[in-house]
């Protein structure tokens, strides 16, 4: 291993660094709400799972990471193969963004009706997602991620060996960081909410580069989404919080118009798929 590869693995490890500190507000986010002391709910056919499972990976919110982390090697080395493919595909992190705008919009909307659940107005609060539906959330997730990240990396070096080293100990990084923002999370909640904030911003960024070809440099994101995480404390921990929360309704409301409307056109081609399914007499 010669000197230049070497130094290409530093860079591509502080990239990903940088690069992964969304990722791991945002994985840590989205585990939050899952249980710390309840093993992973295996189906009744893979039951005799749970104790290796318990022993290897741990609880639920530690589990869903440790899979994530699995599916974030495996997501980032095919992304790596088809990279070439990738930077000529533009779609590809168009479709990307969209689905992280779509996280963020979802999280506001739950928000939403666990607010109108609390003043009396919906009788039943909505669930949030379970163990498995979180699971493949972040797997989505981080595969979104995974385009811009892989699409920086490849800029540095076009070794396969060189780039997938770096991006490996940087994913790694993410997994420790991650770990630490849920504990974060734990002693002040608002951070979940900025880390969705934080997902908002990315997936406006991307769309922004894809659609009006508006280029933000890696530290500059950094230091956009550092911010957004200090001030999301600084709010919630200061009377700027009651203003701060009256000017949100309309972002809040806006999501919970734009969930429901997906979950009305979704219900609507489940219908009328299964509507051709049935066979007719």
């Amino acid at each position: 291993m010669d000197i230049a590869a070497v130094t290409i693995i530093i860079q591509l490890i502080f990239l990903e660094g940088i690069l992964s500190i969304d990722n791991a507000a945002v994985l840590g986010a989205m585990v939050a709400h899952l249980p710390n002391d309840r093993p992973i709910p295996w189906t009744p056919v893979l039951r005799f799972l749970t104790a290796w499972s318990q022993r290897v990976l741990g609880y639920q919110r530690e589990a869903a990471l440790k899979v994530g982390l699995l599916g974030a090697y495996v997501g980032r080395g095919l992304m790596l193969a088809l990279a070439s493919v990738i930077i000529h595909v533009p779609w590809l992190r168009a479709i990307g963004a969209a689905y992280l705008v779509y996280l963020a919009f979802h999280h506001f909307a739950e928000l939403y009706h666990a607010h109108r659940a609390e003043a009396g107005h919906d009788p039943i609060p909505r669930a949030r997602g379970g163990f498995w539906s979180t699971v493949l959330a972040i797997e989505l997730a981080d595969l979104a991620f995974s385009i811009d990240n892989v699409i920086a990396a490849v800029a540095l070096s076009d070794a396969f060996w060189v780039v997938m080293t770096g991006v490996a100990i940087g994913i790694l990084v993410m997994r420790f960081a991650a770990t630490i923002f849920t504990r974060m999370i734990a002693w002040e909640p608002a951070l979940q909410t900025g880390a969705f904030l934080l997902l908002l911003a990315i997936g406006a960024e991307l769309l922004a580069e894809e659609m009006w070809h508006v280029h933000i440099e890696e530290m500059t994101q950094f230091v956009i989404s550092a911010s957004i995480l200090i001030l999301t404390v600084v709010v919630a921990r200061t009377p700027l919080r009651v203003p701060v929360a009256l000017a949100a309704r309309p972002l809040i409301w806006l999501s919970a118009m734009i969930q429901l409307r997906i979950e009305a056109t979704t219900a609507a081609m489940t219908g009328s798929f299964r509507r051709k399914e049935q066979p007719t007499e």
